[in-house]
Protein backbone atom coordinates (compact mmCIF):
# COMPACT_ATOMS: atom_id res chain seq x y z
CA UNK A 1 0.00 0.00 0.00
CA UNK A 2 1.85 3.46 -1.07
CA UNK A 3 1.84 5.93 1.44
CA UNK A 4 1.11 9.23 0.73
CA UNK A 5 1.67 12.87 2.97
CA UNK A 6 -0.74 12.96 6.42
CA UNK A 7 -3.25 15.70 6.87
CA UNK A 8 -0.33 17.93 8.29
CA UNK A 9 1.73 18.05 5.24
CA UNK A 10 -1.85 19.28 3.38
CA UNK A 11 -1.71 22.04 6.79
CA UNK A 12 1.74 23.06 5.54
CA UNK A 13 1.42 23.27 1.76
CA UNK A 14 -0.86 25.27 2.39
CA UNK A 15 0.64 27.81 4.88
CA UNK A 16 3.84 28.05 2.57
CA UNK A 17 1.22 28.79 -0.43
CA UNK A 18 -0.80 31.47 2.11
CA UNK A 19 2.82 32.82 2.81
CA UNK A 20 3.48 33.31 -0.79
CA UNK A 21 -0.31 34.58 -1.48
CA UNK A 22 0.83 37.50 1.34
CA UNK A 23 4.35 37.96 0.07
CA UNK A 24 3.17 38.73 -3.42
CA UNK A 25 1.66 42.44 -3.50
CA UNK A 26 5.79 43.05 -3.18
CA UNK A 27 5.47 42.93 -6.81
CA UNK A 28 4.04 46.44 -6.96
CA UNK A 29 7.20 48.21 -5.54
CA UNK A 30 9.28 48.97 -9.01
CA UNK A 31 6.17 51.17 -9.79
CA UNK A 32 5.90 52.55 -6.55
CA UNK A 33 9.35 52.77 -5.17
CA UNK A 34 8.22 55.57 -2.36
CA UNK A 35 6.47 52.36 -0.87
CA UNK A 36 9.72 50.66 0.02
CA UNK A 37 9.39 51.19 3.64
CA UNK A 38 6.17 48.70 3.94
CA UNK A 39 8.19 45.96 1.80
CA UNK A 40 9.00 43.99 5.27
CA UNK A 41 5.22 44.57 6.85
CA UNK A 42 4.75 41.92 3.72
CA UNK A 43 8.16 40.07 3.50
CA UNK A 44 7.70 39.05 7.96
CA UNK A 45 4.08 37.53 7.40
CA UNK A 46 5.17 35.22 4.37
CA UNK A 47 8.57 34.24 5.50
CA UNK A 48 7.03 33.05 8.68
CA UNK A 49 4.42 31.27 6.90
CA UNK A 50 6.45 29.89 4.07
CA UNK A 51 8.80 28.55 7.12
CA UNK A 52 6.44 27.29 9.24
CA UNK A 53 4.40 25.18 6.65
CA UNK A 54 8.41 23.90 5.49
CA UNK A 55 8.70 22.73 8.88
CA UNK A 56 5.47 20.94 9.38
CA UNK A 57 6.26 19.27 6.06
CA UNK A 58 9.24 17.87 6.96
CA UNK A 59 8.65 17.03 10.60
CA UNK A 60 5.22 16.29 9.87
CA UNK A 61 4.24 12.42 10.24
CA UNK A 62 3.38 10.35 7.28
CA UNK A 63 0.63 8.03 7.50
CA UNK A 64 0.43 4.67 6.19
CA UNK A 65 -2.73 3.92 6.24
CA UNK A 66 -4.34 4.95 2.70
CA UNK A 67 -7.77 4.17 3.50
CA UNK A 68 -10.30 5.34 6.21
CA UNK A 69 -13.65 5.73 7.04
CA UNK A 70 -15.94 8.06 4.92
CA UNK A 71 -16.63 9.98 7.92
CA UNK A 72 -13.01 10.10 9.08
CA UNK A 73 -11.63 11.59 5.75
CA UNK A 74 -14.49 14.02 5.77
CA UNK A 75 -13.53 15.11 8.91
CA UNK A 76 -10.57 15.19 8.37
CA UNK A 77 -10.57 17.18 4.87
CA UNK A 78 -12.95 19.36 6.48
CA UNK A 79 -10.74 20.44 9.13
CA UNK A 80 -7.77 20.90 6.86
CA UNK A 81 -9.94 23.47 5.07
CA UNK A 82 -10.98 25.04 8.48
CA UNK A 83 -6.75 25.26 8.82
CA UNK A 84 -6.41 27.13 5.53
CA UNK A 85 -9.32 29.60 6.35
CA UNK A 86 -8.49 30.44 9.56
CA UNK A 87 -4.32 30.89 8.94
CA UNK A 88 -5.08 32.76 5.86
CA UNK A 89 -6.87 35.82 7.36
CA UNK A 90 -4.49 35.59 10.56
CA UNK A 91 -1.14 35.89 8.18
CA UNK A 92 -3.20 38.28 5.75
CA UNK A 93 -3.88 40.86 8.17
CA UNK A 94 -0.20 41.18 9.89
CA UNK A 95 0.88 43.53 7.24
CA UNK A 96 -1.93 45.78 8.08
CA UNK A 97 -1.13 46.02 11.39
CA UNK A 98 3.02 45.89 10.69
CA UNK A 99 2.37 48.67 8.52
CA UNK A 100 0.81 51.05 10.89
CA UNK A 101 -2.69 51.06 8.62
CA UNK A 102 -4.85 49.25 10.92
CA UNK A 103 -5.48 48.01 14.48
CA UNK A 104 -5.38 44.50 15.35
CA UNK A 105 -9.02 43.60 15.20
CA UNK A 106 -9.95 45.40 12.17
CA UNK A 107 -6.66 44.05 10.09
CA UNK A 108 -8.13 41.48 10.58
CA UNK A 109 -12.14 42.19 9.91
CA UNK A 110 -10.05 43.32 6.49
CA UNK A 111 -8.35 40.44 6.01
CA UNK A 112 -11.31 37.67 6.58
CA UNK A 113 -13.52 39.90 4.56
CA UNK A 114 -10.84 39.75 1.83
CA UNK A 115 -10.04 36.00 1.72
CA UNK A 116 -13.88 35.40 2.36
CA UNK A 117 -14.38 37.67 -0.77
CA UNK A 118 -17.34 39.61 0.77
CA UNK A 119 -15.91 42.90 0.11
CA UNK A 120 -17.21 44.96 3.68
CA UNK A 121 -14.33 47.26 4.45
CA UNK A 122 -13.39 49.07 7.75
CA UNK A 123 -10.81 51.00 6.36
CA UNK A 124 -10.35 54.42 4.95
CA UNK A 125 -8.92 54.03 1.65
CA UNK A 126 -8.86 57.59 0.08
CA UNK A 127 -5.22 57.45 1.38
CA UNK A 128 -4.05 54.09 1.63
CA UNK A 129 -0.62 52.87 -0.25
CA UNK A 130 -1.57 51.41 -3.57
CA UNK A 131 0.63 47.88 -1.85
CA UNK A 132 -2.08 47.67 0.46
CA UNK A 133 -5.05 48.67 -2.21
CA UNK A 134 -3.56 45.93 -4.42
CA UNK A 135 -3.09 42.97 -0.72
CA UNK A 136 -6.45 43.49 -0.95
CA UNK A 137 -7.51 42.83 -4.08
CA UNK A 138 -4.99 39.81 -4.33
CA UNK A 139 -6.28 38.38 -1.17
CA UNK A 140 -10.19 38.82 -2.98
CA UNK A 141 -8.60 37.15 -6.02
CA UNK A 142 -7.05 34.49 -4.42
CA UNK A 143 -10.20 33.37 -1.82
CA UNK A 144 -11.90 33.38 -5.11
CA UNK A 145 -10.25 30.25 -6.20
CA UNK A 146 -10.02 28.89 -2.66
CA UNK A 147 -6.75 27.90 -1.22
CA UNK A 148 -7.39 24.32 -1.67
CA UNK A 149 -7.71 24.50 -5.42
CA UNK A 150 -4.88 26.73 -5.67
CA UNK A 151 -2.68 24.27 -3.38
CA UNK A 152 -4.12 20.94 -6.07
CA UNK A 153 -3.08 22.85 -8.84
CA UNK A 154 0.67 22.99 -7.61
CA UNK A 155 0.47 19.76 -5.37
CA UNK A 156 -2.15 17.05 -5.25
CA UNK A 157 -2.38 13.82 -3.56
CA UNK A 158 -4.97 10.87 -2.72
CA UNK A 159 -6.64 13.59 -0.65
CA UNK A 160 -6.99 15.84 -3.10
CA UNK A 161 -10.63 15.20 -3.92
CA UNK A 162 -11.96 15.36 -0.74
CA UNK A 163 -10.22 18.52 -0.01
CA UNK A 164 -11.81 19.89 -3.31
CA UNK A 165 -15.23 18.82 -2.06
CA UNK A 166 -14.66 20.50 1.04
CA UNK A 167 -13.97 23.38 -0.32
CA UNK A 168 -17.14 24.00 -1.98
CA UNK A 169 -16.33 22.45 -5.16
CA UNK A 170 -18.86 19.61 -6.23
CA UNK A 171 -17.69 19.01 -9.92
CA UNK A 172 -14.40 18.11 -12.21
CA UNK A 173 -14.97 17.84 -15.85
CA UNK A 174 -11.67 16.70 -16.78
CA UNK A 175 -9.88 13.11 -16.10
CA UNK A 176 -8.50 13.68 -12.94
CA UNK A 177 -9.19 16.72 -10.21
CA UNK A 178 -5.60 18.36 -10.83
CA UNK A 179 -6.20 18.51 -14.41
CA UNK A 180 -10.06 20.30 -14.00
CA UNK A 181 -8.19 22.32 -11.09
CA UNK A 182 -5.31 23.15 -13.63
CA UNK A 183 -8.31 23.96 -16.17
CA UNK A 184 -10.29 26.47 -13.81
CA UNK A 185 -7.07 28.05 -13.11
CA UNK A 186 -6.12 29.19 -16.80
CA UNK A 187 -9.55 30.25 -17.52
CA UNK A 188 -9.83 32.16 -14.15
CA UNK A 189 -6.06 33.80 -15.05
CA UNK A 190 -7.44 34.58 -18.84
CA UNK A 191 -10.03 36.25 -17.92
CA UNK A 192 -8.34 38.34 -16.00
CA UNK A 193 -6.23 39.38 -18.59
CA UNK A 194 -9.09 40.05 -20.67
CA UNK A 195 -11.02 41.85 -18.48
CA UNK A 196 -8.26 43.95 -17.22
CA UNK A 197 -7.32 45.11 -20.63
CA UNK A 198 -10.68 45.96 -21.36
CA UNK A 199 -11.03 48.16 -18.42
CA UNK A 200 -7.96 49.71 -19.35
CA UNK A 201 -9.41 50.39 -22.78
CA UNK A 202 -12.41 51.96 -21.27
CA UNK A 203 -10.41 54.44 -19.04
CA UNK A 204 -8.99 53.12 -16.31
CA UNK A 205 -5.53 52.85 -14.85
CA UNK A 206 -3.12 49.71 -15.37
CA UNK A 207 -3.55 49.61 -11.51
CA UNK A 208 -7.23 49.95 -11.12
CA UNK A 209 -8.23 47.65 -13.96
CA UNK A 210 -6.31 44.69 -12.41
CA UNK A 211 -7.34 45.42 -8.96
CA UNK A 212 -11.15 46.06 -9.92
CA UNK A 213 -10.59 43.09 -12.34
CA UNK A 214 -9.72 40.69 -9.38
CA UNK A 215 -12.11 41.98 -7.67
CA UNK A 216 -15.11 41.50 -9.79
CA UNK A 217 -14.17 38.24 -10.91
CA UNK A 218 -13.89 37.32 -7.30
CA UNK A 219 -17.47 38.11 -6.64
CA UNK A 220 -15.33 40.46 -4.21
CA UNK A 221 -16.28 44.32 -3.62
CA UNK A 222 -13.15 45.99 -2.48
CA UNK A 223 -12.40 48.16 -4.86
CA UNK A 224 -9.37 51.39 -5.07
CA UNK A 225 -11.84 53.99 -4.90
CA UNK A 226 -13.73 55.52 -2.03
CA UNK A 227 -17.63 55.04 -4.38
CA UNK A 228 -16.36 52.07 -5.91
CA UNK A 229 -17.48 51.72 -9.87
CA UNK A 230 -19.32 54.55 -9.57
CA UNK A 231 -16.68 56.92 -9.05
CA UNK A 232 -15.83 56.27 -12.67
CA UNK A 233 -19.41 56.66 -13.88
CA UNK A 234 -18.66 55.18 -17.11
CA UNK A 235 -21.51 52.43 -18.78
CA UNK A 236 -18.26 50.94 -20.23
CA UNK A 237 -16.88 50.26 -17.45
CA UNK A 238 -20.20 49.05 -15.91
CA UNK A 239 -21.18 46.55 -18.65
CA UNK A 240 -17.15 45.22 -18.18
CA UNK A 241 -17.93 44.96 -14.77
CA UNK A 242 -21.69 43.09 -15.14
CA UNK A 243 -19.97 40.60 -17.42
CA UNK A 244 -16.75 39.85 -15.38
CA UNK A 245 -19.78 39.33 -12.41
CA UNK A 246 -21.59 36.90 -14.16
CA UNK A 247 -18.81 35.06 -15.47
CA UNK A 248 -17.63 35.40 -11.70
CA UNK A 249 -21.10 33.65 -10.56
CA UNK A 250 -21.05 30.86 -12.87
CA UNK A 251 -19.83 27.19 -12.00
CA UNK A 252 -16.50 26.95 -12.74
CA UNK A 253 -17.22 23.70 -14.41
CA UNK A 254 -19.61 25.24 -16.45
CA UNK A 255 -16.81 27.79 -17.62
CA UNK A 256 -15.18 24.92 -19.04
CA UNK A 257 -17.74 24.06 -21.07
CA UNK A 258 -17.93 27.66 -22.35
CA UNK A 259 -14.17 27.40 -22.90
CA UNK A 260 -14.82 24.13 -24.88
CA UNK A 261 -17.42 25.92 -26.88
CA UNK A 262 -20.43 23.30 -25.80
CA UNK A 263 -22.83 26.08 -25.92
CA UNK A 264 -25.48 23.78 -25.63
CA UNK A 265 -24.34 21.95 -22.61
CA UNK A 266 -23.71 25.44 -20.87
CA UNK A 267 -27.57 26.58 -21.40
CA UNK A 268 -29.03 23.38 -20.45
CA UNK A 269 -27.57 23.29 -17.20
CA UNK A 270 -30.42 24.24 -14.34
CA UNK A 271 -28.36 27.31 -12.65
CA UNK A 272 -27.74 29.01 -15.10
CA UNK A 273 -31.51 29.04 -16.79
CA UNK A 274 -32.39 29.72 -13.42
CA UNK A 275 -29.81 32.48 -13.26
CA UNK A 276 -31.48 34.79 -16.48
CA UNK A 277 -34.96 33.97 -15.17
CA UNK A 278 -33.98 35.70 -12.19
CA UNK A 279 -32.66 38.13 -14.03
CA UNK A 280 -35.37 39.08 -16.09
CA UNK A 281 -37.39 38.71 -13.19
CA UNK A 282 -36.29 41.27 -11.03
CA UNK A 283 -34.41 43.79 -12.56
CA UNK A 284 -38.12 45.89 -14.73
CA UNK A 285 -39.77 46.26 -11.13
CA UNK A 286 -36.09 47.50 -9.53
CA UNK A 287 -35.54 49.90 -12.47
CA UNK A 288 -39.22 51.36 -12.10
CA UNK A 289 -38.94 51.74 -8.31
CA UNK A 290 -35.69 53.41 -8.98
CA UNK A 291 -36.90 56.02 -11.29
CA UNK A 292 -40.24 56.47 -9.74
CA UNK A 293 -39.17 57.37 -6.68
CA UNK A 294 -35.69 58.78 -6.96
CA UNK A 295 -36.56 60.87 -10.14
CA UNK A 296 -34.45 58.88 -12.27
CA UNK A 297 -35.14 58.42 -16.28
CA UNK A 298 -36.23 54.89 -17.60
CA UNK A 299 -32.87 54.66 -18.89
CA UNK A 300 -30.85 55.09 -15.90
CA UNK A 301 -33.23 53.08 -13.73
CA UNK A 302 -32.58 50.14 -15.99
CA UNK A 303 -29.10 51.16 -16.14
CA UNK A 304 -28.85 51.33 -12.07
CA UNK A 305 -31.30 48.05 -11.89
CA UNK A 306 -29.30 46.36 -14.73
CA UNK A 307 -26.16 46.78 -12.33
CA UNK A 308 -27.67 46.38 -8.44
CA UNK A 309 -29.71 43.03 -8.96
CA UNK A 310 -26.29 41.49 -10.79
CA UNK A 311 -24.21 42.71 -7.85
CA UNK A 312 -26.53 41.50 -5.53
CA UNK A 313 -27.36 38.08 -7.19
CA UNK A 314 -23.73 37.39 -8.14
CA UNK A 315 -22.72 38.56 -4.11
CA UNK A 316 -19.85 40.53 -5.76
CA UNK A 317 -20.73 43.53 -3.75
CA UNK A 318 -19.83 46.28 -6.52
CA UNK A 319 -21.66 49.57 -6.03
CA UNK A 320 -22.60 52.28 -8.49
CA UNK A 321 -24.79 54.56 -6.62
CA UNK A 322 -25.16 54.49 -2.67
CA UNK A 323 -27.80 52.07 -1.81
CA UNK A 324 -28.89 53.88 1.71
CA UNK A 325 -31.12 56.68 -0.73
CA UNK A 326 -32.57 53.69 -2.46
CA UNK A 327 -36.23 52.76 -2.19
CA UNK A 328 -37.30 50.02 0.84
CA UNK A 329 -38.69 47.90 -2.40
CA UNK A 330 -35.02 48.07 -4.34
CA UNK A 331 -33.32 46.90 -0.83
CA UNK A 332 -35.67 44.00 0.04
CA UNK A 333 -34.81 42.73 -3.62
CA UNK A 334 -31.19 43.38 -3.00
CA UNK A 335 -31.63 41.71 0.45
CA UNK A 336 -33.43 38.62 -1.00
CA UNK A 337 -31.22 38.51 -3.87
CA UNK A 338 -28.09 38.26 -1.72
CA UNK A 339 -29.85 35.56 0.52
CA UNK A 340 -30.65 33.48 -3.05
CA UNK A 341 -26.96 34.17 -4.38
CA UNK A 342 -24.92 32.36 -7.43
CA UNK A 343 -24.10 29.11 -8.83
CA UNK A 344 -22.79 26.27 -6.34
CA UNK A 345 -18.89 25.88 -7.44
CA UNK A 346 -18.35 29.62 -8.44
CA UNK A 347 -16.35 32.14 -6.13
CA UNK A 348 -20.04 33.60 -4.69
CA UNK A 349 -22.02 33.12 -1.70
CA UNK A 350 -25.34 33.07 -0.59
CA UNK A 351 -27.76 29.74 -0.27
CA UNK A 352 -27.14 29.18 -3.87
CA UNK A 353 -29.15 29.04 -6.68
CA UNK A 354 -29.28 25.00 -7.23
CA UNK A 355 -30.49 24.72 -4.25
CA UNK A 356 -33.45 27.16 -4.60
CA UNK A 357 -34.12 25.74 -7.67
CA UNK A 358 -34.29 21.90 -5.79
CA UNK A 359 -36.62 23.54 -3.29
CA UNK A 360 -38.80 25.07 -6.06
CA UNK A 361 -39.30 21.98 -7.70
CA UNK A 362 -39.98 19.89 -4.58
CA UNK A 363 -42.36 22.75 -3.58
CA UNK A 364 -44.11 22.48 -7.38
CA UNK A 365 -44.26 18.59 -6.96
CA UNK A 366 -45.78 18.75 -3.37
CA UNK A 367 -48.34 21.03 -4.74
CA UNK A 368 -49.35 18.48 -7.96
CA UNK A 369 -49.46 15.63 -5.83
CA UNK A 370 -51.84 16.87 -3.23
CA UNK A 371 -54.11 18.33 -6.33
CA UNK A 372 -53.73 14.12 -7.92
CA UNK A 373 -53.05 12.44 -4.83
CA UNK A 374 -53.73 9.18 -6.96
CA UNK A 375 -52.57 9.37 -10.32
CA UNK A 376 -49.54 12.16 -10.03
CA UNK A 377 -46.08 10.11 -10.68
CA UNK A 378 -42.93 12.49 -11.76
CA UNK A 379 -39.03 11.76 -11.55
CA UNK A 380 -37.95 15.43 -11.49
CA UNK A 381 -33.70 16.28 -12.14
CA UNK A 382 -31.87 18.93 -12.78
CA UNK A 383 -28.93 19.28 -14.57
CA UNK A 384 -25.30 20.64 -13.40
CA UNK A 385 -22.72 20.70 -15.38
CA UNK A 386 -21.61 16.98 -15.45
CA UNK A 387 -25.11 16.16 -16.41
CA UNK A 388 -28.50 15.21 -15.05
CA UNK A 389 -29.08 14.60 -11.41
CA UNK A 390 -32.27 13.39 -9.72
CA UNK A 391 -34.07 15.62 -7.03
CA UNK A 392 -34.74 12.51 -4.81
CA UNK A 393 -35.36 12.36 -1.29
CA UNK A 394 -31.47 12.46 -0.01
CA UNK A 395 -31.17 15.27 -2.43
CA UNK A 396 -34.23 17.69 -0.64
CA UNK A 397 -33.36 16.47 2.55
CA UNK A 398 -29.91 17.92 2.37
CA UNK A 399 -31.00 20.92 0.69
CA UNK A 400 -33.63 21.66 2.94
CA UNK A 401 -30.96 21.44 5.66
CA UNK A 402 -28.55 23.30 4.67
CA UNK A 403 -31.53 26.18 3.86
CA UNK A 404 -32.50 25.82 7.35
CA UNK A 405 -29.48 26.01 8.65
CA UNK A 406 -28.66 29.38 6.91
CA UNK A 407 -31.86 30.47 8.00
CA UNK A 408 -31.31 29.96 11.75
CA UNK A 409 -27.86 31.74 11.46
CA UNK A 410 -29.23 34.82 9.63
CA UNK A 411 -32.12 35.29 11.93
CA UNK A 412 -29.87 34.92 14.68
CA UNK A 413 -27.00 37.08 13.01
CA UNK A 414 -29.61 39.51 12.28
CA UNK A 415 -30.80 40.61 15.76
CA UNK A 416 -26.82 40.38 17.43
CA UNK A 417 -26.38 42.81 14.80
CA UNK A 418 -29.53 45.27 15.72
CA UNK A 419 -28.16 44.54 19.18
CA UNK A 420 -24.65 45.40 18.85
CA UNK A 421 -24.74 47.89 16.49
CA UNK A 422 -27.70 49.57 17.45
CA UNK A 423 -29.22 49.92 13.73
CA UNK A 424 -32.69 49.27 12.36
CA UNK A 425 -34.08 45.85 11.60
CA UNK A 426 -33.68 46.79 7.84
CA UNK A 427 -30.36 47.70 8.44
CA UNK A 428 -29.15 44.92 10.17
CA UNK A 429 -30.95 42.49 7.90
CA UNK A 430 -29.12 43.77 4.44
CA UNK A 431 -25.49 44.05 6.49
CA UNK A 432 -26.21 40.54 7.85
CA UNK A 433 -27.33 39.39 4.59
CA UNK A 434 -24.08 41.11 3.04
CA UNK A 435 -21.85 39.30 5.74
CA UNK A 436 -23.39 35.74 5.40
CA UNK A 437 -23.78 35.96 1.67
CA UNK A 438 -20.11 37.39 1.30
CA UNK A 439 -21.34 40.26 -0.48
CA UNK A 440 -20.10 43.52 0.76
CA UNK A 441 -22.86 45.68 0.68
CA UNK A 442 -23.62 48.01 3.67
CA UNK A 443 -26.61 50.37 4.68
CA UNK A 444 -23.93 52.62 6.85
CA UNK A 445 -23.63 50.05 9.49
CA UNK A 446 -20.29 48.74 8.62
CA UNK A 447 -17.10 50.76 8.48
CA UNK A 448 -14.16 52.32 9.93
CA UNK A 449 -16.51 53.29 12.95
CA UNK A 450 -17.71 49.60 13.33
CA UNK A 451 -17.31 48.96 17.13
CA UNK A 452 -15.69 45.44 18.15
CA UNK A 453 -18.73 43.24 19.30
CA UNK A 454 -20.24 44.23 15.24
CA UNK A 455 -16.95 43.04 13.51
CA UNK A 456 -16.92 39.12 15.56
CA UNK A 457 -20.43 39.00 14.16
CA UNK A 458 -19.62 39.88 10.83
CA UNK A 459 -16.50 38.15 10.25
CA UNK A 460 -18.33 34.86 11.76
CA UNK A 461 -20.86 35.06 9.06
CA UNK A 462 -18.43 36.07 6.95
CA UNK A 463 -16.92 32.33 7.29
CA UNK A 464 -19.67 30.43 7.76
CA UNK A 465 -20.92 32.03 4.56
CA UNK A 466 -17.79 31.17 2.73
CA UNK A 467 -17.46 27.67 3.76
CA UNK A 468 -21.30 26.65 3.30
CA UNK A 469 -21.64 26.07 7.07
CA UNK A 470 -21.34 22.25 7.33
CA UNK A 471 -18.04 22.46 6.41
CA UNK A 472 -16.87 24.53 9.43
CA UNK A 473 -19.26 22.73 11.89
CA UNK A 474 -17.91 18.92 10.59
CA UNK A 475 -14.73 20.44 11.22
CA UNK A 476 -14.90 21.52 14.66
CA UNK A 477 -16.44 18.55 15.82
CA UNK A 478 -13.92 16.29 14.32
CA UNK A 479 -11.13 18.85 16.02
CA UNK A 480 -13.10 18.72 19.23
CA UNK A 481 -13.74 14.75 19.14
CA UNK A 482 -9.60 14.49 18.05
CA UNK A 483 -9.02 16.57 21.02
CA UNK A 484 -11.23 14.53 23.36
CA UNK A 485 -9.17 11.52 22.27
CA UNK A 486 -6.09 13.11 22.77
CA UNK A 487 -6.79 14.35 26.32
CA UNK A 488 -8.03 10.43 26.87
CA UNK A 489 -4.85 9.31 25.95
CA UNK A 490 -2.90 11.55 27.89
CA UNK A 491 -5.05 10.90 30.96
CA UNK A 492 -4.81 6.85 30.38
CA UNK A 493 -0.62 7.29 29.97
Amino acid sequence: MKKYWSDSSNIGKLSVLIGLFVAAPLIVLPWYPKETEFAASFLIPGIVSVVFGLLICIFGKRDAEASSSWRSQMGRSSLTVLFAWAWGPLIGAVPFILGKQLPTLQALFEAVSGWTTTGLSVMDITDVPQIYLFHRSFMQYCGGLGFILMMIIFISNRQSMNLYNAEGHPDKIMPNIRKTALAIFWIYNGCLIIGSIAYRIAGMSWFDSICHCMCSLSTGGFSTKLMSIGEFDSPAIEIITIILMLIGTTNFVALLLLAKRKFRSFFKISDVKFLLLMLAIFIPPVALSLSHEMGLSIADGFRYSVFAVVSSLSTAGISTMNYADCPQFVIGVMTLMMIIGGEIGSTSGGIKLSRIYIMLRHCGIEIRRKLNPDSYVESPHYVKPSGKTPIDRELTDDTAGYITAYMVIYIVGTLLMTVTAGCTLTEAMFDFASCLSTVGFTLGVTGPATNAPTMIVEMIGMILGRLEIFIVIIGFTFGFGMLKSLIRKKNRG
